[in-house]
């Protein structure tokens, strides 16, 4: 049985977003029907119980610590003096 995006982010609980990013990086199967992506059902939850996400709605006791996670941006550190154009706009002092 072949289940669009939509229909597998329902199954599983996520965003069609989460779905969309599964397939085009690879981790998720899919078929390809001119435009369409539809997705096998079993082929999908056989692909994510071997990369370790937790199942929506499955009691088989197959639980992960987590999924990957990407990093996030760290803070620039503060720069220490004036640079560029917000020296052109600072008028001079005069001595």
């Amino acid at each position: 049985m072949l289940l669009t995006a939509k229909e597998i982010a329902q199954e599983f609980g996520v965003h069609v977003s989460t779905v969309r990013r599964a397939y085009r990086t690879g981790r998720i199967p899919y078929e390809r029907l001119c435009k369409m992506y539809l997705f096998d059902l079993d082929k999908v939850r056989h692909a994510m119980r071997l990369n370790g996400f937790i199942l929506a709605g499955t009691d088989d006791g197959l639980r992960a610590t987590g999924g990957e996670s990407r990093r996030r941006a760290q803070p620039m550190s503060p720069r220490l003096g004036k640079t560029g154009a917000s020296i052109a706009r600072t008028p001079r002092r005069k001595k």
